[in-house]
């Protein structure tokens, strides 16, 4: 099941007091990024984030799904009401969260 705009738009305002969020479409679900850093995504309509250490020791309770089959797990966040808690989960991944993958213009 693809997720809707809808809930990517409640997703987006919930992250609004965060810098730098964007979102990228990809194959019907959504792509989150912070500061130009992937963070996680809309899958299903639920918000998965990569499990970073930070992310694991933030959340109220840790719940391992994948975003479809044949993916690598991520942590579910299901308190998605509250745009401060949002916010702090950012602040504790970010740091964590590896450089975006620059595609190369060369050629070999």
């Amino acid at each position: 099941m693809a997720s809707g705009q809808e809930y990517l738009r409640f997703i987006l305002d919930q992250l609004s007091d965060c810098d730098g969020i964007t979102s990228r479409p990809m194959m019907g679900e959504f792509l989150l990024y912070c500061r130009g850093k992937l963070f996680g995504g809309i899958y299903d309509n639920r918000l998965l984030v990569k499990p970073v250490r930070a992310a694991v020791d933030y959340l109220r309770s840790v719940s391992y799904e994948t975003p479809y089959p044949g993916a690598k797990p991520m942590l579910l966040v299901d308190d998605v009401d509250s745009k401060a808690y949002l916010a702090g989960l950012l602040e504790a991944m970010y740091p964590e969260l590896p450089d975006s993958r620059r595609k190369s213009g060369g050629t070999l």
